[in-house]
């Protein structure tokens, strides 16, 4: 095990300064943007704008990598968004505040790109198992720790701010120091979304549903939980708790779904988290307990969906598609996440925070009609013939695909 790491402990380590303060900012911003009064709309803005700037960094941020090279690309990326978490405190004002998300997501999606390219890069059939899962690990725990992070302090002092900004500044010291080979220069390839869709229809619309639900969870969420309990201090338990028990999900669904028909398991998933969405909507704002058990529910049956469409895309492409197929799933999750917290931000000033379990509710039942839709056109396709879940789902924890799009060929 140590030796299989050791070559990419730098670039691990790059990860969880990262995502540490990556973890501590989104759950920092909208707790902060609702204490000083910001109106649901532009609360939502900010979650919308910051997928809009990880979408455009998508296809944007290997042209700069193709330019200056991984690492130059990375300090670059890493200073730009250690700069932005300290102007948050210093503008207070909420177009302020979107134009910086959008800035925060576009060099997110460049450092994720270059950090999983490099992975990838040194990661050979053998080690690639051990390297992504060790990825993942990392993942789901410094990001639950950077959410626990707002506990330390005020959310209207500007130490948690400084602190964001010093973790992901300190992310750029391992990755520039090490001794590793920079990975190649990225290839081009096309991205057709249409062809996609004819491919795996259930695959794509399952990826840009997630984008919906998840992109309005990960943004309102922390809202949600700091109106129905004791401020910052619930929204970071909340959060906290959702991400873990998605961690927990993810894997034995995972599995069942290799088992039988995969959208049979996407189905049920769908389904079940509608409940849990339900009950939220419903009872969550009143019983603090209720509402831990409602977003493990949800973490546990939503957070695994993007992993099993991504393996049911998998499944229908040959080995040269993987890359155009993650791209697409990417692409169409991206597009789905700028207009979910748009769509729960209105909800929430019509119905309260209700609003926002009530959209993603909505989202996941549409999903679950669909698939089943779809269950009566299409046949499964044998299980001889298919991926395996485990690739898939280390897949889906990554961006590193999108740097071979070529932005000219997003297109049928």
């Amino acid at each position: 095990m140590f030796s299989t790491l050791a070559p990419v402990a730098a670039l691990l380590l790059s990860v969880a300064f990262l995502l540490m303060g990556s973890g501590l900012q989104n759950t920092l911003v909208p707790v902060r943007a609702e204490i000083e009064g910001f109106q649901a709309l532009a609360l939502g803005g900010l979650g919308a704008a910051y997928y809009f700037g990880f979408m455009i960094g998508c296809i944007a941020a290997p042209l700069i990598v193709q330019r200056a090279g991984h690492i130059r690309s990375f300090v670059a990326m890493v200073s730009i968004g250690s700069s932005v978490a300290l102007v948050h405190p210093i503008f207070v004002e909420p177009w302020t505040w979107i134009g910086l998300r959008i800035i925060t997501g576009f060099c997110l999606a460049g450092l994720f790109m270059i950090i999983e390219s490099w992975l990838n890069e040194q990661a050979t059939n053998e080690s690639r198992g051990v390297i992504f899962s060790t990825y993942l690990g990392i993942n789901l725990s410094v990001i639950t720790i950077g959410q626990l992070l707002i506990t330390i302090d005020d959310p209207e002092a500007f130490s948690l701010f400084a602190l964001a900004s010093i973790l992901v500044s300190l992310a750029a010291v391992p990755l520039s120091l090490t001794r590793s080979q920079e990975p190649v220069a990225p290839n081009r390839v096309k991205l057709r979304i249409l062809r996609l869709y004819r491919m795996s229809p259930v695959g794509l619309v399952g990826s840009f549903s997630v984008g919906l639900s998840n992109g309005a969870f990960w943004t309102l969420g922390p809202v949600f939980a700091s109106v129905s309990g004791d401020g910052a201090e619930s929204a970071a338990v909340f959060m906290a708790v959702g991400a873990l028990a998605g961690a927990a999900g993810q894997w034995p669904i995972g599995r069942l779904s290799d088992r039988m028909d995969r959208r049979i398991i996407i189905m049920i998933a769908c389904l079940l988290a509608a409940i849990a969405d339900l009950l939220m909507a419903i009872f969550g704002s009143d019983n603090p307990t209720f509402r831990l058990i409602c977003v493990a529910g949800f973490g546990v049956f939503a957070l695994p969906i993007y992993a099993l469409a991504a393996a049911h895309m998998n499944d229908m492409v040959t080995d040269s598609g993987f890359v155009e197929a993650a791209g697409g799933l990417l692409l169409t999750f991206s597009i789905g996440a700028v207009l979910g917290p748009l769509a729960a931000s209105v909800a929430i000033s019509v119905m309260g925070p209700a609003g926002l379990f009530s959209v993603i509710a909505v989202v996941h039942l549409s999903m679950t009609v669909f698939v089943a839709s779809r269950m009566r056109i299409r046949r499964a396709k044998p299980n001889d013939e298919r991926g395996d879940f485990t690739e898939a789902a280390l897949a889906a924890q990554t961006v590193a695909a999108v740097e071979e799009l070529e932005p000219s060929t997003i297109a049928d």
